[in-house]
């Protein structure tokens, strides 16, 4: 990553962490996904972080030495507490990826498992920059993986409907119902496939009510 990519942005510490909650829980966009959903958690979360205590003078520093210097109990704490005083930071670049698939609870979660991983595997360096990289790194994965999920849930509706036209006309054609084994024929596919399309069919319709 060049010194660019890992620049923290330059609003970052601008704001206190407070009043950046403050900010958050004044957002119409956050309010209305809230009630949308009926989830409180973000709110919720919002709330516990106010109860967070900020880095005393030299805190982050000493801590960052004793993660770096092993694996004690100590170094556990200390990773611990070192993630505890980062998730306003890990929460302000969740922020930046709203509405590109993941609700902002989910982001939140994958930005504080990737401060996890960056509080946790420190040796030495600027943590600032390898934390930014490791957020922004699980953030992307997750919202790589909604859009592989997406994708194969379109092309999954795309072959149900497909099987429904053909199922529906070659039931006019034989006078019955086709086989598995004869939608498979016609369709090009194993009856594997087939079985697993006309599951996915039935359990979206009992879902449905149908």
């Amino acid at each position: 990553m060049t010194d660019d990519m890992a620049a923290m942005p330059e609003d970052m510490n601008d704001t206190s962490l407070e009043e950046f909650i403050g900010e958050l829980e004044q957002n119409e966009e956050i309010a209305e996904g809230k009630r949308r959903t009926g989830d409180d958690f973000f709110r919720m979360y919002l709330e516990e972080m106010k109860d967070i205590p900020p880095f005393s003078a030299g805190e982050e520093d000493r801590l960052l030495r004793t993660i770096a210097e092993g694996s004690s109990e100590t170094a556990r704490e200390a990773v611990k507490r070192l993630t505890e005083g980062k998730l306003g930071d890990a929460l302000r670049i969740a922020k930046e990826y709203e509405n590109r698939g993941l609700h902002i609870n989910d982001l939140i979660q994958e930005a504080n498992y990737g401060l996890l991983i960056a509080a946790g595997t420190y040796q030495g360096g600027d943590f600032d920059r390898l934390m930014e990289q490791t957020v922004r790194e699980q953030i992307e994965s997750a919202l790589e993986e909604q859009d592989r999920e997406k994708t194969v849930a379109e092309d999954m509706r795309a072959r149900v409907n497909v099987l429904k036209d053909i199922s529906a006309a070659m039931a006019q054609e034989l006078g019955r119902e086709a086989t598995a084994a004869e939608l498979a024929e016609r369709m090009k596919m194993t009856e594997e496939e087939i079985r697993d399309i006309m599951k996915l069919t039935l359990d979206a319709m009992s879902v449905s009510g149908v």
